[in-house]
């Protein structure tokens, strides 16, 4: 079996996170609650996760599926160097930001879901992944192409002789299905 990959399912829990988060202080400051500022907070935390954490990280295999647009955020979350590329600082960043969002109840779903993330991003950091970027390949020119792929064949394929071919049911004597009784067309 493969050893699981944590980041990737950190990430995941992370962006869902802070797209809650995000949602629940719109609802809190919309509906004016009590203490909407942390509502505000929220709103600006679940806009800061989502940037952070949109970007997919490269699979420790190489491969990996980048997300549409994702390449303008990576160049962001790239700068940062060691602050967004290591798991210890992005777990405990992530502790950080979902206290407060447990100070209201519109907030509160998407502050478990980050603690969530936090400790997944924990155990991702000691177990010694980190984060790379999923950069654009350049495409390589290879070894040039044989003359015959490039062109299309010039003759049409082999055919069995006619004998062997199948032969069409106009052609036969007897139909396949004789019905044993008359039908006659009289109305």
């Amino acid at each position: 079996m493969g050893k699981i990959e944590w980041a990737m399912w950190a990430n995941e829990q992370a962006l869902a996170s802070g797209l809650i988060l995000l949602v629940g202080g719109i609802v809190g400051v919309a509906g004016q609650f009590r203490g909407w500022q942390f509502a505000a907070y929220a709103v600006a935390a679940g806009v800061f996760v989502c940037l952070l954490e949109y970007p997919r990280s490269k699979r420790s295999k190489g491969t990996g599926v980048e997300r549409t647009g994702q390449y303008c955020f990576t160049v962001c979350v790239k700068a940062f160097g060691p602050l967004t590329r290591n798991y210890y600082v992005r777990a405990f960043l992530h502790a950080a930001i979902c206290v407060p969002g447990g100070f209201m109840l519109a907030t509160v779903l998407g502050c478990v879901c980050l603690g969530i993330a936090s400790i997944i991003y924990l155990v991702a950091a000691i177990r010694g992944e980190h984060w790379e970027p999923i950069l654009p390949r350049k495409e390589t020119q290879g070894k040039p192409l044989p003359q015959s792929i490039k062109s299309p064949p010039q003759n049409p394929p082999p055919r069995p002789p006619p004998e062997m071919r199948r032969k069409r049911v106009d052609d036969l004597e007897s139909a396949a299905y004789d019905n044993p009784i008359p039908v006659s067309d009289n109305s």
